[in-house]
């Protein structure tokens, strides 16, 4: 039978879980990130033009690469590593790869795809060997502890932005919405929420994709009579690939399917490449998305009863290795960065324990190639009410830090909200990090710090000269 062979190959008893919770889950997990589906692509579409191809296919193009990429590393998430962890190309490395190499400082975008691939290609060896887990077992304990509470604050700023709740201020850069009460979005994104956290409390099962259905139909009962604001987001109705480029109608064809020109465009990257300015570009991916996908890890980790006693992520090597297949592939066929998504950590609230909810994820993320914007059917509002639930329930894991002990509570504190003000979590361990043998040195206690970490502490130094300075620009 069907299902007890998934029960057998995923372990569900050893995990104490079962076939429909792993279901629910990875619905779960695909309905807060599906938006990747078409946000990465109106992004990198600003940087990649292909020949003879209009932007609305090109834009169909990138959605395609960018399922597949994203299908292609879940599913190595799910069969390999056996973990409920969903992966996609990554925000910010996208808008990095757009903005910054492609358009501000005038690299070729096949020249960007290279960086992508090598960084990828460096992650594969340097997990096999074992490298990226002996760095991330060096992340000092109260930094491993205080990334769930960060990246919960951190997912907390996404969904009420979603939501219409909070929006940015010249003074104080976030504040309520001063809208809010004329603003029909916002107000059923509340109730929503609102209705989410009583299924959740009531122990539902299911509780956070009913509270998205619930928010979603009536999105849609609202716009239907007339308030044509609850759908819009960012300007473009449901996000569809049209409406991002200013067309009023959406229109799909055979070309927008044909990848051929993206896949291998690599290779020609590699043609007069300025060896430092490209060692520089590869060198800033492979910093962020390492951090980003350690912190995720080990942040949906500690949510999920992964670590160890000693904080430590058993097995982290076969995630690691997802993630870095990933993002291989992904440069090989098109599309930025693949990263390990915070998403997942929906899901494993929801009781995600195994591969069978990355499995679903993946399985999601292909059935939508058959109507590239399927995933964009849920609003972005009502997805995100899921972030909110899961940020409130990942601030329990400040419990575990030891408050009492400075040279804990300070990188644990910096950890946590210097993560979602630089709305990076790469950002928020180097706060940590950098911080911890300092602190450790000012009590007398440097005899303890491990010479590792503060080489780690002078990498992330190195690393915020060479981002803050100008010196990939003056490189290239």
């Amino acid at each position: 039978m069907v299902r007890d062979r998934l029960a057998t190959f995923f372990g569900f008893d050893e995990h104490d879980t079962d076939l429909r919770t792993e279901t629910i889950a990875g619905i779960t997990t695909f309905l807060t990130m599906s938006y990747i589906v078409v946000v990465n692509p109106s992004i990198l579409s600003a940087a990649i033009q292909v020949p003879g191809r209009t932007q609305t296919e090109t834009i169909q193009m990138l959605a395609v690469v960018t399922i597949i990429a994203a299908a292609v590393a879940t599913l190595m998430m799910a069969f390999y590593a056996n973990r409920p962890f969903a992966q996609a190309p990554g925000l910010g490395l996208n808008a990095f790869f757009a903005f910054t190499v492609v358009l501000g400082l005038g690299v070729p975008w096949q020249t960007a795809l290279a960086a992508v691939v090598v960084e990828g290609i460096i992650f594969i060896l340097l997990t096999v060997a074992g490298a990226r887990e002996y760095v991330i077992k060096l992340f000092p304990q109260p930094v491993k502890l205080g990334v769930g509470a960060g990246i919960g604050l951190f997912l907390g700023i996404l969904g009420l932005q979603a939501m219409h709740v909070v929006a940015g201020d010249p003074s104080t850069f976030l504040q309520f919405n001063p809208q809010f009460a004329n603003d029909p979005l916002a107000i059923i994104s509340v109730i929503g929420l609102l209705l989410t956290f009583v299924l959740y409390a009531a122990g539902i099962p299911g509780s956070i994709v009913l509270g998205i259905a619930a928010t979603t139909v009536a999105s849609y009962a609202a716009s239907a009579l007339g308030f044509s604001a609850l759908t819009e987001i960012e300007g473009g109705t449901l996000y569809t690939p049209a409406t991002l480029t200013g067309d009023t109608t959406v229109t799909y064809s055979a070309a927008g399917y044909d990848i051929t020109p993206l896949i291998g465009a690599f290779i020609d990257g590699f043609g007069n490449v300025d060896a430092l300015g490209f060692s520089l570009i590869v060198f800033t991916f492979f910093f962020v998305d390492f951090f980003d996908t350690s912190g995720t890890l080990v942040g949906v980790g500690q949510v999920a009863g992964f670590l160890d006693e000693d904080g430590n992520f058993p097995d982290i090597d076969r995630p690691l290795l997802s993630d870095a297949v990933g993002t291989t592939v992904g440069g090989m066929i098109g599309t930025s960065t693949v990263t390990t998504y915070i998403e997942s950590a929906t899901g494993v609230e929801e009781g995600g324990r195994t591969g069978m909810t990355a499995l679903v994820v993946a399985l999601l993320f292909i059935a939508s190639l058959a109507l590239v914007p399927l995933a964009a059917a849920v609003p972005i509002h009502a997805s995100h009410i899921a972030l909110v639930v899961v940020a409130v329930l990942m601030l329990r894991n400040v419990t575990d830090i030891d408050w009492d002990d400075l040279s804990h509570a300070i990188p644990a504190g910096l950890t946590v909200f210097v993560m979602p003000f630089t709305f990076s979590i790469a950002y928020g361990i180097a706060a940590g990090i950098i911080s911890y043998p300092i602190v450790k040195a000012g009590q007398g206690e440097w005899r303890e710090v491990h010479p590792g970490q503060w080489v780690l502490a002078a990498a992330f130094v190195l690393y915020f000269v060479v981002r803050t300075s100008g010196i990939i620009g003056g490189a290239l």
